[in-house]
Parts: structure tokens; C-alpha cells; sequence
């Protein structure tokens, strides 16, 4: 028998039995190997959040539930609504150093500070990018302050102490116009933008070039940082990014037929290459009649069915505000599924900073309810998201 089976291994080219033998081991042992290191893979990609999701989880079990929402909503005033907020120490800190509205925001852009330093390395890029949306908001609080005529102290309360200008707040508030807000931004990426920009809001004395350009720098860079996924985890903040590209897009396009606007009025402010949607199906979305037939074009992506649901009240309201939200809610589903898909890598980062911030829109709608006259406590509650 140990004749037979030399005969058969020297038949198949090996010099003898032991040659065949430590191939074979060799063979066995590289399959091991590489069986192993295929199923440590998913614990290996996942061992980085680990630390960042505990931080995480603790304040998401701080959020606030339904009920606390309606105990806010039976506030009187203003004032009681503040002094709930004093109660949990995340707004302490601000509700008395600032006016309401920039302590909400600003304990919001601390949130988005705070995952931008505890995020792992393959998506700290992105997070980064994220925490720049401060730096955009703040200008543009600073540019429509100047175009109001407010002054330093009044403009100081619109912006926020986060981002990568926060040291220049102090300079930028003292500005006299938005000429001197660009000229101010000096060195940075955001004055180049702006200076581009600068004629078409000279032509038309609309704000909108400048905002609209700004906004397109970071959705565009913030794509950049997720085009090219590693693991799952990354393909996963592809997703939701690229949700938040193609619903920014969409919703330019929808108001821009809403408003009478053709093809050359929309075109400078789309994001050319989107997630779902690409270039081609953008340029048919920007020559579309009419908002119907917007929603019409997106039949086959993700965002149709929810839009067309929306459309009957559009349709009867006129208002797109309805369309929107609509697609608001698809980029927070999407935020969702992805915090239950992949709860042990990026979800819960995600699945968090989506609900911080739905948290902190509805604090603010019911601190505009409770400002405006005309807004009882069941108004309020329907207009949570």
C-alpha cells in the first residue's frame, strides 16, 4: 500500500514522499492562514470604534425621549423651556452664556467636535469635513448679518465658537460689509469661494451666489473624503453622505422649478456627481417643466416613492416645505438603518449625530412656538420631525 501511494506521488513529479508531504502542510497551512485572517477581519475593521461608540452611547441614552419633548412643549414660555434645558448639563453650560438659539448651536457643533476627535483614522477625514459645516454657517451668518446692517454685538450672537475660523470670530464680527467678512477670510479656502461668487452677488444684490457656493465646497469635499470606501464601515458613510449630496441637489432643483427657474439658473449650484444620482439624470431633473415632473424623473432611485407620497400635499399646499421635509426624513431613515445595520463600527456615529440633530431642530421650533404668537402646544407637536 505505502509502494502504491509513493509510486502515485513520484508519478505527479515530487522526488519523494516527505516532498509531497511538507507541500501539502504548506498548502494546509496557508488556507488556515488565510481563514483566519477572514474572519478576524470584521472584528479587526470594527476594534477601532470601539472606544469612540462607548463615548457615544453614553450620550445617546442622554437624548431626549418623546415624553420630555411633550414636558418642553407644556412649557409657558421661553424662559420655562430655558430653565428645563438648565437641568441637563450639556446645555447648562450655554442656555446662561449665550442667546437660546446659538446655545442650541453651539452645543450642537460640539457634538460634531467631539466625533470629529474621537473618530478612527479611516474616517476622520470625513468627520473633519463635517465639523467645517460651522464654518459655514457662521459665515453665512456673518454675510447676512452685514447685509442687514447689524452690529459687532449683534452679530456676535449668530455665530458659533467651533470650526476652523472660530479664531478669527472676534475680527470677523467687527467687519463693516461682506466685502470686508471675504477680505477678513484671507488664507483661507472660503475667501477664494466667496471671490468667485462676489459678481454674481453684485449683479443681482441676492446673497444666494455666496451661500449657495459655500455650501457646494463642502458637500463636493465632503464626497471626496468617502469616494474610495476601505472597509464597511467607510462604504457606510459613503451612503449617508452621498444621501445628503443627492437630497441637498434635489432640493435646489425642486425649489428652482418651483420658483419659474430654467436650466442655466440652477446649474451653478448642483453638485455634478452625486450618489444615486448621476451627472446625466441631473441635467434631465434640471430640465424638467415643472416640480411634478422632477418627481417623475427620480422613478428608480430611493428618493421617488417618499417625494411622490409628499407630492398630493405640495400639490394642494403649494408649499415645498412639505417636499422637503420629505427628504429630510429619507436621510434620517437612511441614518437609522445604518446605526441598526452595523452597530459594533460607524452606525451608532452616525445614527447619533442624525438624532442630535433632529433633537436640536425640534428644541428650536418649539423656542420659535413659544416666541410667535398663534402657536398652541398641538401645532407645536406636529411640527417636531
Amino acid at each position: 500500500m505505502a509502494e502504491d501511494i509513493t509510486a502515485i506521488v513520484t508519478s505527479l513529479g515530487f522526488p519523494s514522499f516527505e516532498a509531497f508531504l511538507a507541500l501539502l502542510f504548506l498548502v494546509l497551512a496557508v488556507i488556515a492562514v488565510i481563514v483566519v485572517v477572514s474572519s478576524l477581519r470584521p472584528v479587526l475593521s470594527m476594534y477601532p470604534y470601539t472606544y469612540p461608540n462607548a463615548r457615544v452611547r453614553a450620550r445617546k441614552g442622554r437624548l431626549f425621549t418623546e415624553k420630555q419633548f411633550s414636558e418642553i412643549i407644556e412649557s409657558q414660555n421661553i424662559e420655562e423651556v430655558k430653565n428645563y434645558l438648565r437641568g441637563f448639563p450639556e446645555y447648562a453650560k450655554y442656555i446662561d452664556k449665550y442667546p437660546i438659539e446659538k446655545a442650541l448651536n453651539t452645543q450642537l457643533a460640539e457634538t460634531y467636535d467631539l466625533l470629529a476627535r474621537i473618530t478612527p483614522d479611516n474616517s476622520k477625514d470625513a468627520f473633519a469635513f463635517l465639523l467645517r459645516k460651522w464654518d459655514i454657517e457662521n459665515i453665512k451668518s456673518l454675510i447676512i448679518a452685514k447685509e442687514v446692517g447689524l452690529n459687532s454685538e449683534e452679530t456676535l450672537d449668530l455665530v458659533v465658537p467651533f470650526g476652523e475660523i472660530s479664531d478669527r470670530l472676534d475680527t470677523l464680527v467687527d467687519a463693516e460689509n461682506v466685502r470686508e467678512v471675504i477680505n477678513s477670510l484671507e488664507g483661507t479656502d472660503y475667501a477664494q469661494i466667496l471671490e468667485d461668487a462676489l459678481p454674481a452677488y453684485q449683479e443681482t444684490g441676492m446673497l444666494l451666489p455666496l451661500e449657495a457656493s459655500l455650501d457646494k465646497y463642502l458637500l463636493i469635499n465632503l464626497l471626496r473624503t468617502v469616494a474610495t470606501p476601505e472597509d464597511d464601515n467607510t462604504s457606510l458613510l459613503h451612503n449617508y453622505v452621498g444621501n445628503i449630496v443627492d437630497v441637498n441637489n434635489i432640493k435646489i432643483i425642486i425649489r428652482a422649478k418651483a420658483d419659474g427657474l430654467k436650466f442655466d439658473d440652477i446649474e451653478p449650484y448642483i453638485i455634478s456627481d452625486g450618489y444615486q444620482i448621476r451627472e446625466w439624470k441631473l441635467k434631465d431633473l434640471m430640465e424638467s417643466e415643472d416640480v411634478a415632473g422632477v418627481i417623475s424623473g427620480l422613478e428608480g432611485t430611493d428618493y421617488a416613492s417618499s417625494l411622490s407620497e409628499a407630492l398630493a400635499e405640495y400639490t394642494e399646499s403649494g408649499s415645498i416645505s412639505t417636499l422637503e421635509a420629505a427628504l429630510d426624513n429619507h436621510v434620517n431613515k437612511t441614518a437609522t438603518k445604518i446605526s441598526l445595520k452595523n452597530q459594533f463600527g460607524i452606525g451608532p456615529m452616525i445614527g447619533f449625530l442624525n438624532r442630535k440633530e433632529r433633537e436640536i431642530k425640534n428644541l428650536k421650533i418649539i423656542v420659535r412656538g413659544k416666541r410667535e404668537e398663534g402657536f398652541s402646544q398641538s401645532m407645536i407637536k406636529e411640527m417636531l420631525v
